[in-house]
């Protein structure tokens, strides 16, 4: 396995729409057979940060709250130094690399790793390596194992670095295909909400779901807003006035 850094253009940080509510992902009882080794080595790590750590629940997708760390570096407009944020998000994704590295190797799966900073957040994905294709067992079902595995890198992160991390993860591209599903939807309804004058209430989503939901929504001009809540949580797109 090895740890390539990867050039992306960065994805917008900021949601648009009313701020959505937290949601904590936990890990699903439920797990694949086929996963049952990464299940355990994911509970056996998780008891050991959860010991060194304690609270350590990331803010959600819209959170903008600074850590303590970027508390004291900010610059006079109240910003942290672009260049120092980056070198941040850059030793957050390393950290998180070596976690899933180590991870992978005591599950026996396959995968590579890329690491890149997106947005105000670091960006890690588990690719198909050349021993073999990424373990997409570890997406699960409605991608409950990779929000959990998410949570935990978080954790190890956190552990690592002293602040609290709002790092994504993909496995086997499942993020970025379902961003792209979400894509054409929200710009379909948009179009549609457009044309009736009246709004569209859509399936109940995660917060990055939502989240990207919202973005594309306020690229079409329109505006769109989360209601209901967790599990249920769901994104309204509102007409023009």
């Amino acid at each position: 396995m090895s740890t390539e850094p990867i050039t992306q253009d960065p994805a917008d940080a900021g949601n648009t729409a009313a701020a959505s509510t937290p949601s904590d992902s936990t890990a699903h009882s439920d797990i694949p057979e086929a996963s049952s080794t990464a299940e355990t080595a994911l509970h056996q790590l998780e008891s050991e940060l959860s010991d060194s750590t304690g609270d350590a629940s990331a803010p959600d997708e819209t959170d903008s709250a600074a850590s303590p760390q970027e508390t004291e570096s900010t610059a006079l407009d109240g910003r942290r130094p672009a260049g120092s944020r980056r070198s941040d998000l850059e030793h957050e994704g390393e950290v998180a690399a070596d976690f899933l590295e180590q991870l992978l190797d005591i599950a026996d799966l396959d995968g590579d790793l890329e690491v890149n900073v997106e947005g105000d957040r670091a960006a890690v994905a588990i690719v198909d390596s050349e021993e073999g294709p990424a373990p997409k067992k570890l997406v699960g079902r409605d991608a409950d194992v990779l929000e959990a595995l998410q949570e935990l890198t978080r954790l190890a992160v956190q552990a690592e670095t002293g602040d609290r991390s709002r790092l994504m993860l993909d496995i086997a591209g499942h993020r970025a295909g379902r961003r792209a599903e979400l894509v054409d939807l929200a710009r379909a309804t948009v179009a549609s909400v457009k044309e009736s004058g009246e709004r569209a209430e859509l399936e109940p989503m995660s917060a990055f779901e939502r989240k990207v939901v919202h973005d594309e929504v306020l690229a079409g001009g329109l505006v769109s807003e989360s209601e209901g809540t967790e599990p249920n949580r769901y994104v309204v797109i509102l007409p023009n006035d």
